[in-house]
């Protein structure tokens, strides 16, 4: 049986190069028989986390109620979380790092959020990989303490403008790993 993966799109830009690389995965994961559901933050309306430490009281994740709220479950029940993202200032874009920030939501609520399986996915305009040391270093320590296990990364360097990364190996790779999933 296939697992649920979660695909947590980064790009405020629609059909960009994180795009064309998280849909590789997602083509690949499919064929491979996994359900995917593919979580585009750009487009949600999630407010920063405000510690208030009113998570899980009542009905719903967050006490503020954006749109986290409605994507909460599906993230918490996933087998495993892809993180497919651009590179802004060496770290995750603010729409998804917004969503990350509310994690704290399960483990402030006393949910059982250990044990999944996690990839990244992230590309950029700078030609060295060194440029991506910040946020890589992110994700390790986001699996670390939530106790997931990192089923690789795919780091694609130099590609800025929109199509880009169409034009090289990188959503080969990617499909390549949803397959393997």
């Amino acid at each position: 049986m296939g697992k649920k993966i979660i695909v947590l799109t980064g790009s405020p830009r629609r059909g960009g190069n994180s795009d064309c690389i998280a849909e590789a995965f997602i083509a690949g994961a499919k064929e491979a028989g996994h359900e995917v559901i593919k979580i585009e933050t750009g487009a949600l309306d999630v407010k920063g986390c405000r510690a208030c430490d009113g998570c899980y009281r009542g009905d719903r994740a967050c006490f503020f109620n954006d749109d986290f709220n409605r994507i909460a479950e599906d993230i918490l029940t996933a087998d495993a979380v892809v993180f497919a993202a651009p590179l802004y200032w060496f770290s995750f874009p603010a729409q998804l790092k917004n969503v990350i920030d509310k994690f704290y939501a399960f483990v402030a609520g006393g949910k059982n959020f250990k044990g999944k399986e996690c990839v990244l996915l992230v590309c950029g305009g700078d030609e060295s990989e060194t440029a991506f040391d910040g946020v890589t270093a992110s994700y390790e320590r986001i699996a670390s303490y939530l106790e997931w296990t990192d089923r690789g990364k795919l780091i694609v360097t130099g590609v800025n403008a929109k199509g880009d990364a169409a034009a090289t190996d990188a959503p080969q790779r990617a499909k390549k790993m949803g397959l393997e999933f």
